[in-house]
């Protein structure tokens, strides 16, 4: 597409900040809306696997996002009563040499949230965007009653809680899943952890503990850990009640080198409680409307691909927009462009998380003892490497993209 269009972005997340990008240096004019009265990032930490490394590669920011992540080169969890181990998953199983980078949420952010005011994309702070009318062109209707347009393109990466992905006809509503997670930035303590692992414990699938090594929220910062805890969003109120110190005493006896994270915490105020719900859009456009992130599909964190999905998302429109000579087939392009791994995705993480967070007895049961055993078998082991990485479909070819070329060694 040669022609240069108006182009409104809901929500400064990941999603929207790297669509700003590409959209920009591919000459459209680019305006995004915020919420919040400043941009700022919300949650943890999380490991952009290589699908989403290879985004940022692409937008020249994968050596920026290096320089403050921590290298993961496994995923490996055990329960913790026994010892045995029920999650082994090594980056290196497939030949390539693929990894993920473990990050703080505000290092991603401010990684492309710096790369935004680079290139001088205007973000307009504290509008909720409500809807939007489309007759030849869209307008933003916002909270306040303010119009704002009119755009060729609205692109939604709003997040989990869109108002906007109501102007498509897809009644699917959010499933909330029974499980959710306490977490926490803290301090990074080597003693008894690895600094390229996710670590976890689990007390059959009723609790998860995890520790992953996040590297520094910005140039200069100390380095930290992602600590998780999850707990039921209905149990929380009597967590709460019991105190600190007797959540704390649960945890290290499950697992007594996480002591060094747990000491950390004074006060549940230092834990956010993170929900989670299950949707996938069936068509994520309309007229003039693109739905990208977790707008479109958001599930349990279990498979660790939200923000990645939302950067290939970013990526597709804009390859999208390039390839195609008008907005409905550019829209559509990116549709079929991302339909098969999405799915893939959503499906995959839906079937595998009650085996790590459910009430169930059976499926932890068949996870320590089935599954912890065929995973040294091949190809397990490399159908569980691609399954982490992203990659169990491809989802670069559709794009247009090319996965980026691994550095070797540490």
């Amino acid at each position: 597409m040669g022609n240069s269009l108006d182009i409104a972005i809901a929500g400064a997340g990941p999603a929207g900040l790297a669509t700003a990008l590409y959209l920009k240096r591919a000459g459209h004019r680019v305006t995004v809306f915020e919420r919040f009265d400043e941009p700022r990032p919300v949650g943890s930490g999380l490991i952009l696997q290589p699908t989403g490394l290879t985004v940022l590669a692409d937008l020249g920011l994968l050596d920026d996002i290096m320089a403050l992540g921590s290298r993961i080169e496994r995923l490996h969890g055990t329960d913790a009563k026994t010892g045995r181990t029920v999650l082994d998953v090594r980056y290196d199983a497939q030949r390539g040499g693929r990894f993920g980078v473990a990050v703080h949420r505000a290092a991603l952010f401010g990684v492309l949230f710096r790369a935004v005011r680079r290139e001088a994309i205007p973000i307009e702070t504290g509008v909720e965007v409500e809807t939007l009318e489309t007759g030849e062109r869209a307008v933003l209707i916002c909270g306040n009653g303010r119009r704002a347009g009119p755009f060729d393109l609205v692109v939604d990466a709003s997040g989990s809680r869109s108002k906007l992905r109501k102007c498509l006809n897809d009644p699917a509503e959010e499933r909330p899943l029974a499980y959710g997670a306490f977490w926490a930035s803290l301090g990074w303590r080597g003693d008894g952890f690895d600094e390229h692992a996710l670590l976890q414990r689990y007390d059959k699938a009723s609790v998860m503990i995890g520790v992953l090594p996040i590297g520094r929220p910005e140039p200069g910062a100390e380095k930290m850990a992602a600590f998780f805890w999850s707990l039921k969003p209905a149990d929380v109120e009597s967590v709460r009640a019991a105190g600190p110190e007797a959540w704390k005493a649960r945890a290290v006896g499950l697992w007594p080198e996480c002591e060094g994270y747990t000491s950390q915490v004074d006060s549940f105020d230092q834990l956010s409680l993170a929900r989670y719900g299950h949707h996938t859009l069936k068509l994520p456009a309309g007229r003039r409307l693109a739905v990208i992130g977790d707008a479109a599909h958001s599930t349990s964190p279990q498979l660790g691909q939200g923000a990645n999905m939302a950067l290939l998302d970013a990526a597709a429109l804009n390859y999208a927009l390039l390839r195609t000579g008008g907005i409905d087939a550019a829209l559509e392009a990116y549709v079929v462009a991302r339909r098969w791994h999405v799915r893939v995705f959503q499906a995959l993480s839906l079937m595998l998380t009650p085996f790590y967070q459910s009430d169930s007895l059976v499926m932890p049961f068949v996870r320590d003892r089935l599954v912890a055993t065929v995973a040294r078998i091949p190809p397990a082991p490399q159908f569980l490497a691609s399954m982490v990485a992203g990659t169990v479909v491809d989802p670069f070819r559709r794009i247009g993209l090319a996965e980026a070329q691994w550095p070797s060694g540490g």
